[in-house]
């Protein structure tokens, strides 16, 4: 998991869950205030684990001929790779300038 680059305490999942799903926002540090923003490799990570695997699904190897089970499993897919992602994703420290 994470942990602050300033003070080295560690990110809740919670907090870096949050933050994927608000646009990639920001996580402040809760004992030093450092804001840390997720890294480009960080962001493709995220993808490859939810995205990707779900589009894999949906439009190569859905087992159904009808679209509403493809996109449920889709969906089910998408949310059990996203909950991994707090574990593999990357943030670096926002420099002050």
């Amino acid at each position: 998991m994470q942990k602050c680059q300033n003070c080295e305490a560690q990110f809740s999942w919670n907090k870096i869950y949050k933050s994927f799903w608000w646009n990639y926002k920001p996580i402040e540090c809760n004992n030093c205030g450092r804001k840390h923003k997720i890294t480009i490799p960080g962001r493709f990570t995220f993808v490859s684990l939810t995205i990707l695997p779900m589009l894999i699904f949906m439009n190569l190897l859905s087992p159904f001929s009808n679209i509403i089970p493809t996109i449920g499993f889709g969906l089910i897919i998408c949310f059990i790779g996203s909950l991994f992602t707090p574990y593999l994703v990357s943030f670096e420290m926002v420099s002050f300038s």
